[in-house]
């Protein structure tokens, strides 16, 4: 008599891990306590942001000066890479080191970027916090990008900011500080806050938000992005580059900003507070489910965008 073969078992494949390059570990703490005299002339203890520059080099030459918390510098510089176009994909990425006696990171690429004149040179100043800066001539190329159209409803936009809300604890303790969030929004489920980043420029929060989903793979089509800072053209481009749809803002918009989004198809929702907020770009997409109640008219806000907002 045969014996039965054993049925023949499909070994599962092992699905490989993301590429990382080697990195660092070097981040700071975001706050320092200090001592400062009050209107009294007493001591009071209280913490402050920390600040420091981060002087980013790639391949050997000297990029920019990054001032930052230093809470995350690692992802910091492979976002601010990524958005500004400087290196091709994580894979030529070979080792980020952060070095802070030094106050400088130092990014090796397997094969030298050559290219770094050409995009250095195309330079725009921006009105980022401090001077932010666009190379390679990065906004003719967003224009060309285009996000996907997403359905919203007014009460997950309320659920986001309520979780929001429990954020910002650089802030709360020191103030000084700018915060930006990478958000997932589902219909049936509560919202989650995949990653809340605070540095002393919102551009940093950003990058640093970029360069997490951009090691782990993180796709941004069905994300929301949440900043405390205005809605400007950089702003907007660095959310249409991560193909994030719905931007989400505590503060005002610039119009260049509104005009990107409108071409690309950012949802722009801005003076996002309470159960306030203004849609400036794609009010279509919302439904209103929970408009609250009419508020006084002396109470309407008519505040103006302030040009101390970051």
């Amino acid at each position: 008599m045969h014996q039965a073969q054993p049925a023949s078992v499909e070994t599962p494949k092992v699905k490989e891990p993301p590429y990382r390059p080697e990195m660092s570990s070097q981040g700071l703490s975001p706050a320092h306590e200090v001592v400062a005299v009050d209107e009294y002339g007493q001591p009071r203890s209280g913490f402050i942001a920390g600040e420091r520059a981060l002087t980013l080099f790639l391949d050997d030459r000297e990029i920019v000066t990054l001032m930052t918390l230093g809470t995350h510098p690692e992802m910091l510089t492979l976002g601010y890479l990524l958005n500004q176009r400087l290196v091709p994909c994580l894979e030529s990425v070979d080792s980020v080191q952060v070095d802070w006696d030094k106050a400088e990171v130092r990014v090796a690429t397997f094969e030298r970027i050559t290219d770094l004149d050409d995009k250095l040179k195309h330079r725009t100043v921006t009105t980022g916090c401090g001077q932010g800066s666009v190379f390679g001539r990065i906004g003719d190329q967003v224009e060309k990008i285009r996000v996907p159209r997403v359905p919203i409803t007014q009460s997950l936009i309320y659920d986001l900011l309520a979780q929001i809300g429990r954020h910002n604890e650089v802030y709360r303790r020191a103030g000084a500080v700018h915060g930006c969030a990478l958000c997932s929004v589902p219909a049936s489920t509560d919202p989650r806050i995949h990653l809340f980043v605070e540095d002393v420029g919102r551009h940093n929060a950003a990058d640093t938000i970029s360069g997490y989903m951009w090691l782990n793979v993180i796709d941004g089509k069905d994300k929301w992005f949440y900043t405390t800072g205005r809605l400007t053209s950089e702003m907007v481009i660095k959310v249409a580059q991560m193909q994030i749809p719905i931007l989400l803002s505590r503060s005002g918009v610039t119009f260049r900003g509104l005009e990107l989004a409108q071409k690309i198809g950012v949802v722009l929702i801005a003076r996002a507070k309470g159960r306030h907020f203004l849609v400036y770009n794609g009010a279509d997409q919302i439904t209103f489910d929970a408009i609250p109640p009419e508020r006084p008219p002396d109470r309407h806000d008519r505040r103006s965008d302030s040009a101390t907002e970051g």
